[in-house]
């Protein structure tokens, strides 16, 4: 059963956020809600050869140390989500996805920044995840923001037994995201 969450749940108080909102000419990106779900559902099972269940997304949300937010276009049409987790002072990317059609439009590289300046605020310094070794793009990515290699994790996804790269972000530097939201998604 989905638990019934109200749009001011604990993902939806975003203190640091202007409005509650970030936006490009194209995409806004927010608070992930209640009514998100089914898309963002979607979205995963579209990205992902092991998607979350929808429950616990909804979970997500109920959660006093989870970030989720979503960019969406002008209809409101989800195009990319993003869950971080803030344990303690690190911020660990859950999950991150942008729908295979919009790719290439810095709607992750917005995302994480976004996520990575909330989770800031809520008190984390740095930041880790895991990520398939041979995602190239989410790896690329990640280097962008700062991200190295700290391990491995052998046999990490199931359904094909891929190997995950553990990747650390030894310092989130406020400055720096804060200088490439306004350059790059603002």
């Amino acid at each position: 059963m989905t638990p019934s969450v109200s749009r001011q749940s604990t993902c939806t108080r975003l203190a640091t956020f202007p409005n509650n909102q970030f936006m490009d000419k194209n995409y806004t990106i927010r608070a992930m809600s209640q009514d998100d779900l089914t898309s963002v559902g979607e979205l995963d099972a579209l990205s992902f050869a092991e998607p979350w269940p929808m429950h616990s997304f909804a979970f997500e949300l109920t959660t006093d140390y989870s970030i989720c937010l979503v960019a969406v276009d002008l209809e409101e049409k989800v195009l990319g989500a993003i869950v971080v987790w803030v344990i303690v002072d690190e911020a660990h990317i859950a999950t991150i996805a942008v729908n295979p059609n919009h790719l290439k439009r810095g709607i992750g590289s917005c995302l994480l920044a976004q996520a990575l300046l909330v989770a800031a605020a809520r008190g984390a310094v740095s930041s880790m995840l895991e990520v398939r070794r041979h995602n190239l793009p989410a790896l690329a990515l990640y280097r962008r923001f700062g991200y190295h290699r700290v391990g491995i994790r052998r046999n990490y996804y199931k359904n094909d037994n891929e190997d995950a790269l553990l990747l650390n972000l030894e310092s989130i530097n406020i400055e720096v995201l804060r200088n490439f939201i306004k350059t790059n998604c603002v």
